[in-house]
């Protein structure tokens, strides 16, 4: 039977003492019999933590109280009456008041009070209260208290116990295993003990099935003396642990195990909460390997790491003691470490693998498990694998508000995105709120949104390591290639392919991509084949670029996504089916795309090569940026675009982004100012002689012409863009325009002749595969019918044409098909239904910003009664 184990909750203010905290919970770890447990990683903090802390003083067994200047949120003191109501043995410990800096000394009068009021009941109540003056002097003082306990206080009446038929024998028996001088236990109780058949002979440090180390009766260790090592090494979980249902399910139920050895390994990001998940799962697990529990740290970060002889010598020497002497041969400590583990069952975490190669040596025998986590994918025979991700934003959330209670639900997740969703990181900014308390929560979310100060910011405030620093323990280890590559891949503003990867960072085969993979510094979705950076680690990288590599890379970057998007325009004038998988890549890449011509754009002026990707990103997309972007970022694209064609003295470019934006503000309803554009747009056509952009430049002047309700001079304009693209053979303008003529002629009333025009296009764009044209020409028709009086029939092509666009991602023409349903359906007496479709497309409308918006609002109202 193992040792039982028990908690010993330790209470005080964090930052000030958290040097005594650090020496007491050493202290109390390198006691086999007792384990530490505190709020090192949630502090004194809101109702929330407030319980989990009393939770944990009613889950121990002996109470620690470490005294000093603050008062702080007074959860020590509630902490304290916990442990007074619930009987525990409580040890008070007050720092010297000449040892204390000023700045860990309440400045407040009434938490000055309070503290006051609270150090002196501990005195009157614990006049055993010892004063302590380093971190060293009180885990001294601590160790020899909880020595002088657990002999006087928990040995000697389980023994009783035994005698009196209260406790097993097989626990008693234990227990006096562990006797280092059973002579101080007292004649009488030693000679019932030997008449009831105990045995009290010493113990011996051996390796064996049986042996317990000694430790009761001992004199305290002195603090300065290597750690007594112990089978029973897990610290308590941290209080703050949120989230991971699934892991936690899949490792507890995976080591469980059976008769043979259980593998297990713990994969992810520096940060992401590997090592707190392997401690939160070990602890459920005590009861499944009572024998032992070894905590052993493979320092895969340091440079070297840990030797694999090291770590199994000291595996071993948990169950044979510090002075055993062991071979230096990997091969023979190894069958020794396995004969120690024979027929136990023993739990071994090894925190921060290298590689596997590393974690091999330690595989145990049947009967016990190895946990291992590791910044890398490793391998080892059986392994069964859990890769971290980042938090939830509901865990991330409930992780912050724990830690910083004051912060408000949406500001918390505005700094939860800020942070990535990084455990790590979450911690530091949640603790840098909760010590900080004049620093507004929605002032530091505000900070945050600065990228290229963010890591700083975020800090290592409330833990052992900044999020800056753990990217740098698993970047100094990657080779000159890896790394080179790691830092490129910061231009990916978004998931990327291997394709894209491979060019953007010079990657061949993408095999350098791979190993950052598996490393763990690359996130990979299987089901998408797509790569992604985590924002953090994205910062990281880019701060480790030269100015001469950056601009580079972003080079390669925005030539990449340039025809990427020129791919995504090729695909929709193929027509088809091809029009949706034109727009589906479109919408894939659009985060890379953006990143590309924002760059291109923002260095053209200075750089040639940027000005042509600045020129051509708007040709490149055509159709597909018409349909997916907003009118005033196409503008944008179109303004910059003009500018660097201008720069370029590329006339032909100029005149196609001066007809797109006059295209981009009509759409705004800014028709005086499109006609300029296309005036504009004309002339260049003519001065170049491109006799297909004059046609065009033509037909646009008609549609705004006709807008303003000029509709003569726009059916001129038709017939002209009309006769134009017949010469030239531009079919699908052939198309456009006819539709275009159909409508002027609905305007005029000459209805029958619209619907004549209205069929001819519809004819030209199905057989060149315009979706868009057809759905347009679609409902040019059901307006014609309407004008006829066939209105049921007008429903007919306008829900054909809202079929085309939602398909498509014509927001634009969903809301005119959505508006003209619902006209009709209110010719048709049904006013509850078509109040529905005008609201819905009043719902679009408002959302592009469309002019339409006001005739479906002043439409709405004219049904409701208020206009």
């Amino acid at each position: 039977m193992s040792l039982h184990i028990l908690p010993v909750y330790v209470s005080s203010t964090w930052l000030d003492l958290e040097p005594e905290r650090k020496a007491v919970e050493q202290a109390i770890q390198r006691l086999r019999e007792t384990k530490f447990v505190g709020m090192e990683y949630f502090g004194s903090r809101d109702e929330t933590t407030r319980q989990a802390s009393l939770d944990d003083v009613d889950r121990s067994r002996i109470y620690v109280c470490i005294v000093a200047g603050r008062y702080g949120s007074g959860i020590t003191e509630a902490e304290y009456e916990r442990a007074s109501e619930r009987g525990l043995p409580r040890f008070i410990y007050f720092k010297d008041e000449a040892t204390i800096p000023d700045e860990w000394r309440e400045k407040d009068p009434a938490q000055a009070a309070k503290l006051d009021a609270f150090r002196k009941k501990l005195r009157e109540k614990h006049l055993e209260g010892f004063d302590f003056k380093s971190p060293d002097d009180l885990a001294a003082k601590v160790t020899a208290d909880l020595h002088r306990w657990l002999f006087d206080n928990y040995l000697t009446p389980k023994l009783q116990g035994a005698l009196n038929g209260e406790v097993s024998r097989e626990e008693a028996q234990t227990l006096l295993g562990a006797v280092r001088d059973s002579s101080a236990l007292g004649r009488d109780l030693m000679t019932r003990l030997q008449g009831a058949g105990f045995n009290l002979s010493v113990g011996g440090n051996v390796i064996g099935r049986d042996n317990i180390t000694n430790i009761y009766n001992a004199p305290a260790p002195a603090v300065s003396a290597p750690p007594v090592l112990t089978l029973h090494q897990l610290r308590a979980p941290v209080g703050d642990f949120v989230g991971r249902e699934k892991e936690i399910a899949d490792l507890t139920a995976a080591l469980r195990g059976g008769a043979s050895a259980v593998v297990t390994g713990i994969s992810g990001l520096g940060g992401i909460g590997k090592t707190e998940l392997a401690f939160y799962v070990a602890e459920r697990l005590r009861d499944v390997y009572p024998d032992a529990q070894l905590v052993v740290d493979m320092r895969g970060t340091d440079d070297p790491p840990r030797d694999p002889a090291d770590a199994l010598a000291a595996c071993i020497r948990a169950f044979a003691g510090v002075e055993q002497s062991l071979p230096d041969d990997l091969q023979e400590l190894t069958r020794i470490y396995r004969s120690v583990l024979e027929g136990r069952r023993a739990l071994i975490l090894l925190d921060n693998a290298y590689d596997g190669a590393q974690a091999r040596p330690l595989l145990p025998p049947a009967g016990s498990a190895l946990l291992v986590t590791s910044r890398e994918t490793i391998t080892l025979p059986g392994l069964k694998r859990v890769t971290l991700e980042q938090l939830s934003p509901v865990e991330a959330r409930e992780l912050l508000r724990v830690i910083a209670p004051r912060v408000p639900d949406e500001t918390a997740d505005r700094i939860c995105f800020l942070c990535g969703y990084l455990p790590l990181a979450i911690r530091a900014a949640g603790s840098l709120l909760d010590v900080t308390a004049d620093l507004k929560p929605s002032d530091y979310a505000e900070q945050l949104q600065d990228e290229r100060r963010r890591l700083e910011l975020i800090g290592a405030e409330g833990v052992d390591l900044g999020v800056e620093a753990s990217f740098g323990l698993s970047y100094t280890r990657l080779t000159p290639d890896d790394a080179r590559v790691f830092r490129r891949l910061a231009v990916f503003l978004a998931s990327f392919d291997a394709r894209a990867e491979e060019t953007v960072c010079e990657d061949p085969g993408h095999k350098h991509l791979s190993e950052l993979l598996r490393r763990n510094l690359v996130r990979y979705n299987a089901e998408t084949q797509r790569y992604s950076l985590h924002d953090l680690a994205r910062l990281f990288a880019n701060s480790h670029m030269s100015d001469d590599e950056s601009h580079a890379t972003r080079m390669r970057h925005a030539e990449h996504y340039l025809k990427v998007l020129l791919e995504c325009g090729k695909l929709y004038l193929k027509g088809g089916d091809a029009i949706k998988s034109g727009l589906a890549l479109f919408d894939l890449e659009r985060r890379n795309i953006e990143a590309g011509q924002e760059w291109a754009c923002r260095h053209s002026s200075g750089d040639e090569a940027a000005a042509w990707l600045c020129n051509h990103y708007p040709d490149a997309g055509g159709y597909v940026l018409y349909l997916r972007q907003h009118p005033r970022e196409y503008i944008s694209w179109l303004e910059a675009a003009l500018a660097a064609a201008r720069q370029l003295k590329d006339r032909a470019s100029e005149g196609r982004h001066l007809g797109n934006l006059g295209s981009a503000y009509i759409v705004l309803g800014e028709t005086r100012r499109a006609i300029e554009f296309y005036e504009q747009w004309l002339i260049t056509a003519r001065e170049i002689d491109n006799r297909r952009e004059e046609g065009q430049a033509l037909g646009n002047l008609g549609s705004a012409y006709a807008t303003l309700g000029e509709t003569r001079r726009a059916v001129e304009f038709y017939e002209q863009r009309l006769a134009i693209a017949r010469e030239t053979g531009d079919r699908r303008g052939e198309g456009v325009a006819l539709s275009n003529l159909g409508t002027a002629y609905v305007n005029l009333g000459e209805t029958r002749r619209a619907v004549e025009f209205c069929e001819q296009a519809l004819i030209v764009l199905r057989d060149v595969g315009d979706h868009r044209g057809e759905g347009a020409t679609l409902g040019n028709l059901g307006i014609a019918y309407a004008a006829l009086g066939e209105t049921r029939r007008a429903v007919e092509f306008y829900e054909q044409r809202l079929t085309i666009a939602h398909e498509i991602g014509d927001r634009r023409g969903e809301g005119h098909a959505l508006f003209n349903i619902g006209v009709a359906l209110n010719e048709l007496g049904d006013r509850a239904k078509a109040i529905a479709q005008v609201e819905a497309a009043l719902e679009i409308y408002e959302q592009i910003e469309s002019p339409y918006a006001k005739k479906a609002r002043a439409q709405l109202a004219e049904w409701s009664g208020e206009a």
